[in-house]
């Protein structure tokens, strides 16, 4: 017998050798999928019928720091430079490890109630971060992130607190949590300790988070320094590769594509932080026709204000339309895959497809809402039309975290109400 069935769905398999399915079918069964298709003999104690619905993967954060949603609305309307070292560093110097749970936790319900199943995640006292995903039920890919600045003492510290995390949780909450290694940026971390963290993450086979050209400022930087770009500076040490998820990539030549490409770095595009922060716009379409793979992130709420990545789909899209002056651009089924298959493998977890064999991480969108009729082509629909308040039902490794709407993972208003405090508390520190 199953554990769960879900019947009368428009099914979006984001797999192109079955393709979309009315009227579709799916059986889950261990935390798995184990059919998809128009019927099935198989029975289930729990069946869902989701008619008028579509019935697709969970999306794939790539980018994000989850403790960050302390930081909604604190500091809007800045400069990067004066943003970050004036009002973001100095509040997060005063975090603790309750305030990094809050914050994580409100971040994880976030997630949940608008269709993300799985998120890479980058920040600080990241024992609290993890232990927030084990007890929301949420798909993680976690990383310590690490700064040296050049300093060698700082450097040792950094990789020793980045190693003891990354053993010390990899494969943990039931295989929901994997670890990666998080060197912040080429800007912030030094040669030799970029060597020593790349030698490391190959040694303890695991992957690595980091932040790339996401400023001119750190082009310029870099150039500076070294005479070359990250792009190249990273090239020359044999950091690039399939392991590696780099966050923002928006300022890059082509050459710069064709080295990421030619390497298979996974590459997170966060079109909102970027808008927000005026960075710039990634050359999405030109990464995504040599081949490379680009995913979506929406990156802290500090820079971004929410984590909805329905949002963060239209936004990706229409930008990269504007901005090339294409209509044509990055249209809508891409985008989708940008957010679930290519999201998935960014973070080497098996999901982002409806496919037998596959992770059980599965929303239901309820389509019979006034801005999503009428209905033409269900991807567009996702894409332009919809939000992750028409997330219904939100399922990780076969548990059902949210049905009809309401989590009944978490406590939800228990978790609002200590978030508003934790707030409160962190501002009054911030103040003294």
């Amino acid at each position: 017998m199953a554990d769960i069935i879900i019947k009368n769905a428009y099914v979006l398999t984001m797999d192109p050798d079955i393709g979309d399915i009315e009227g579709g079918v799916i059986v889950i069964k261990d935390g798995m999928i184990k059919e998809v298709g128009r019927s099935t003999e198989s029975t289930a104690d729990k069946v869902i019928d989701a008619g008028g619905c579509v019935v697709m993967p969970g999306l794939v954060n790539t980018h994000c720091h989850a403790g960050m949603t302390l930081f909604r609305g604190y500091a809007d309307d800045m400069p990067l430079k004066e943003w970050l070292e004036n009002r973001i560093w100095p509040a997060e110097a005063k975090l603790t490890d309750d305030d990094i749970y809050n914050g994580s936790l409100l971040a994880c319900l976030e997630m949940i109630r608008s269709g993300t199943t799985a998120f890479a995640d980058m920040y600080i006292h990241m024992d609290r971060v993890a232990q927030a995903v084990e007890n929301s039920g949420i798909r993680a890919a976690l990383s310590y992130g690490m700064i040296d600045f050049g300093n060698k003492e700082k450097a040792d510290a950094e990789l020793n607190e980045g190693a003891r995390f990354v053993r010390e949780w990899n494969g943990k909450a039931e295989g929901r949590i994997t670890t990666m290694y998080g060197p912040h940026a080429p800007n912030t971390c030094s040669r030799d300790f970029l060597i020593r963290v790349k030698e490391q993450a190959v040694k303890d086979n695991v992957r690595i988070h980091i932040h790339v050209l996401e400023t001119e400022a750190e082009l310029n930087h870099m150039k500076e320094k070294f005479g070359m770009c990250s792009i190249h500076f990273l090239k020359g040490i044999d950091f690039w590769g399939t392991d590696i998820l780099a966050a923002h990539c928006v300022w890059l030549s082509d050459g710069d594509i064709k080295i990421l490409a030619e390497h298979g770095v996974n590459i997170s595009h966060n079109p909102v932080s970027n808008m927000k922060l005026a960075s710039g716009i990634a050359p999405v379409s030109k990464l995504l026709a040599i081949g490379a793979n680009v995913c979506l992130g929406t990156d802290g709420c500090a820079s971004n204000n929410n984590l909805d990545m329905f949002e963060e789909m239209k936004t990706a899209a229409l930008l990269q339309k504007v901005s090339t002056m294409d209509p044509m651009a990055l249209p809508a089924r891409k985008v989708l895959e940008m957010a679930t298959v290519n999201g998935a493998k960014a973070l080497g977890i098996k999901s982002g497809v409806l496919k037998k064999g596959y992770n059980a991480d599965v929303i239901i969108v309820d389509l019979k809402k006034p801005h999503l009729t009428p209905i033409y082509d269900v991807a567009s629909q996702l894409v332009y039309a919809a939000s992750g308040k028409d997330v219904r039902t939100t399922i990780v490794a076969g548990k059902v975290l949210m049905e009809d709407f309401i989590v009944n993972c978490l406590d939800e208003q228990g978790i609002l109400e200590k978030a508003m405090q934790t707030s409160r508390d962190l501002v009054a520190r911030i103040n003294a």
